[in-house]
């Protein structure tokens, strides 16, 4: 007697099949998620980012940095009418956790306005032994945190240092980052011996919360994600708004 359940080939070919079997290879396919700024994220940009996740069949994710955004303790001049620290960080990390339910398992590029306390701190001389880890402060215990991560030649930052394409070239590498909410974009820098690309992801903000007030004379923000497939090309995916 056959096998009910024997697992059946759809009965592709031409296009159809190349399609199939390249979404199926084992590959990295890396959803990298914007700037959060929580807990003034853009409502509707979780969905985003979990559609575009399923629909490109990701198996990694990333998030670029500045996933929350420490507004109260800005070295910009912060609302003197906004939440208290307790207050917001408690709102932070609750909308946080919305993103860890959904992503569990994921890499954080820490970011400028994530590095804010602990740059504070180190001003004011407090040795780091007296400051918790931000998987701890931020209830995400299975996050990894950390500056840059590198995954098929290709690196991920926050990326506070200039333009992607300016950064890849520069290292010669190919490069993903957030911090500069207005931009989104994937270009590509080819020479006789090299092809690397900067990739620009964009942001999820909601630019019209106070915290983002500083930014109001700027171009509105990117609202967006991308996907990296295997190291060799990035696709931005821009949020229908």
């Amino acid at each position: 007697m056959k096998n009910k359940h024997k697992e059946e080939r759809p009965r592709l070919k031409g296009n159809k099949l190349a399609a199939y079997n390249h979404i199926n290879k084992e590959e990295s396919r890396i959803l990298v998620i914007g700037d959060l700024h929580e807990p003034f994220c853009l409502e509707g940009y979780l969905k985003h980012c979990k559609d575009v996740y399923a629909q490109h069949n990701c198996n990694q994710v990333m998030f670029i940095g500045d996933v929350i955004d420490n507004h109260y303790s800005s070295f910009h001049d912060p609302d003197p009418d906004g939440m208290g620290g307790g207050d917001e960080l408690d709102l932070a990390i609750k909308k946080l956790g919305r993103w860890y339910k959904a992503f569990p398992d994921a890499d954080v590029c820490i970011g400028n306005h994530d590095r804010i306390i602990t740059r504070k701190a180190f001003a004011s001389g407090v040795p780091k032994r007296w400051i918790k880890g931000m998987a701890e402060v931020l209830e995400t215990p299975n996050w990894r945190y950390d500056t840059r991560f590198v995954y098929d030649n290709v690196q991920y930052i926050h990326g506070e240092s200039g333009r992607a394409t300016k950064k890849a070239k520069d290292d010669m590498m190919s490069t993903v980052q957030g911090h500069r909410h207005t931009e989104m974009f994937t270009e590509y820098a080819v020479g006789a011996n090299y092809k690397v690309f900067g990739c620009a992801v964009g942001c999820g903000i909601d630019n019209t919360s106070y915290a983002m007030a500083y930014g109001k004379h700027f171009k509105k923000p990117a609202i967006g994600c991308a996907v990296v497939f295997g190291g060799d090309y990035a696709l931005n995916v821009p949020m229908e708004l």
